[in-house]
Formats: C-alpha cells, structure tokens, sequence
C-alpha cells in the first residue's frame, strides 16, 4: 500500500490521535466486568501473530475480546467511505477487516473463544455476553476433589 497524502492537515491531525487502546467502549465494558468481579488482562499480544493486540483477555478461560471501531474495521452500519483518497482507505480498510479475519480463525484454531463487538452496542450488553462467555468456559484451577 503506498503512502497516502493527507487531505488536510486538519484530518491528519485528527486520524494520528485516534486511539488504538483504553477507548471509550473497552473502558465502559472493563469498568462493568471489573465491578462483577471478573479480573482479566488487556492489550495483550495475540500469541504467534506480532503486532497484533487482544483488547480484552481471560487468560485461563482462553476468551479472547475485541471491541471493534466502526470506521476501522467496516461496521456493515455505520462505516463510511472517504471521499478523499478513497483508493488507498478502501484498500486500508480492506486490509483491517481481511486481517480481523486471520486474527479470529488463528485463536479459534488455539483453542479460543473469540468475541468480537461493535463499539456502538451496549457496554452492559457486551459485558453480560463476555461474562458468559467467561464463565461458560472457565477451567478449574484444580481437579475435583475425591469424596471422602
């Protein structure tokens, strides 16, 4: 992909302080899951893909969480297209969602489950989904004890 000049300064300031981490939706779904009592890690490196983070990790459960931007990763409602540039962002944004794709079916193939959320869908919503998920698929720390 070739470098891409900025249409403005104005929207290269703007697109270079976009947050890759701690954005409002993972601190509003963290703040939730913390208050239920559900510890866990974040941005932590998706094992065997460098570069690439997990927005939200329960280690032992191996669930794996990611709260998805609409712009960035192409929300079928609500992404939108640049007009400037157009070229290089659709083959940008192309580029994010194929590379979503190889992240899921990578941890899946580890053995994870993997949650991938909106960040316009309802942190309470999202929460109660991943604590389930959680839960649903936590190991023991150890073997059931033998009866007595």
């Amino acid at each position: 992909m070739t470098d891409a000049v900025p249409s403005s300064a104005s929207v290269s300031a703007r697109m270079s302080r976009q947050s890759s981490r701690d954005t409002t939706p993972e601190i509003a779904v963290r703040k939730i899951l913390h208050a239920a009592g559900l510890r866990y890690r974040v941005n932590v490196p998706v094992p065997g893909m460098p570069r690439r983070t997990i927005d939200i990790v329960f280690g032992r459960a191996k669930v794996a969480v990611f709260l998805d931007g609409c712009f960035w990763h192409g929300c079928p409602q609500h992404a939108t297209h640049p007009k400037a540039n157009a070229q290089w962002w659709r083959a940008k944004l192309d580029k994010n969602i194929a590379r979503d794709r190889e992240t899921t079916e990578h941890l899946e193939a580890e053995g994870w489950t993997v949650l991938r959320f909106w960040e316009h869908e309802s942190p309470v919503a999202v929460a109660r989904v991943v604590a389930h998920a959680r839960e649903s698929t936590e190991r023991p720390n150890h073997p059931p004890k033998s009866a007595p």
